[in-house]
């Protein structure tokens, strides 16, 4: 069987379809990710996320090495990298830097998509376009002019419109501070971050329409991103809880470190019982709520005895 794009795309598929946080029941997603081209949005010269051992990032350059270059983009937990220290690092050879910004693993943004479930016609809010991929993904579901996508870079935002217009694709691709949102479009249905955030920008809270679904990965004190799933209480509040560990570029708007006790981790987080904390913000506060203490075993059978 011939290595081209097709065949890499399906095999990707079946990968993703055999794997436990694959596609799911979504069998739209499936679809969604046969048809959209993932090779039209990758740039053309990208770094492999691993350094080598001289600490430089190998680059992955489809004119030179084209089987290489697609192999990696259709390989499902491979994150490559596409910027370093926003952009002032050039892609013309090996090199190292601040990774700033990466085309995410085709399986990290299954999940995301799989989570965020969007159903067609909703009005879906996404900050971070990138290369447009991801926005691609998310109008073959939810339809023409239901996206609104916000890129902080012009140039990352330009080269999205590009590719989106190259699928006929309708899409509202605006270049800003993502964490102000877009109010002019709002309230919205769904909202999605793909970049990661250490709190949920209250503009998020306020444009999320009450009974909407806020998706966004979390930066969390376990040394990974948690992804939270919120639905919108309509008064600028959400509650929700976590649903995958994920590995996320940092907002660039949110990178400098804080202590997790201001962004409301409580001291008895624990890695092990992730999936059980809850999760509130809104106005007053982000607040992580950890479940209470298990009983031990004894005590729960001291307490069921006649």
């Amino acid at each position: 069987m011939p290595i081209n794009a097709d065949t890499l795309r399906h095999r990707c598929a079946e990968e993703m379809g055999a794997a436990a946080r694959g596609f799911g029941d979504a069998s739209w997603l499936r679809d969604a990710f046969l048809t959209v081209p993932r090779e039209h949005f990758a740039p053309t010269r990208v770094w492999w996320p691993s350094p080598r051992e001289d600490g430089l990032y190998s680059l992955l350059d489809r004119d030179e090495r084209p089987k290489a270059w697609l192999k990696a983009l259709y390989s499902p937990g491979v994150a490559l990298i596409t910027q370093m220290d926003d952009g002032l690092v050039p892609p013309d050879g090996p090199a190292k830097g601040a990774l700033t910004s990466s085309l995410s693993s085709s399986g990290v943004i299954i999940e995301l998509l799989r989570h965020l479930a969007p159903e067609p016609g909703e009005r879906v809010l996404e900050f971070g376009t990138g290369t447009g991929y991801t926005t691609a993904l998310l109008t073959t579901r939810t339809g023409p002019g239901t996206v609104v996508s916000i890129e902080i870079d012009p140039v990352t935002a330009d080269r999205a419109r590009q590719n989106l217009d190259g699928l006929g694709l309708d899409v509202h691709v605006i270049t800003g501070d993502g964490e102000l949102g877009h109010p002019a479009a709002g309230p919205y249905d769904r909202i999605v971050a793909t970049a990661s955030v250490r709190q949920i920008p209250q503009p998020w809270l306020d444009q999320l329409r009450p009974g909407g679904v806020l998706l966004a990965p979390l930066d969390s004190p376990f040394g990974c991103d948690l992804l939270v799933r919120l639905t919108g209480a309509g008064d600028g509040s959400a509650h929700g809880h976590f649903v995958a560990t994920v590995d996320f570029m940092r907002f660039r708007g949110q990178r400098k470190p804080r202590p997790y006790a201001e962004l409301g981790w409580p001291e008895s987080a624990s890695v092990e019982r992730w999936q059980e904390l809850r999760v509130e913000a809104g106005p007053h506060r982000q607040q992580i709520i950890a479940a209470p203490p298990r009983p031990l075993a004894q005590n729960r059978a001291e307490t069921s005895r006649p």
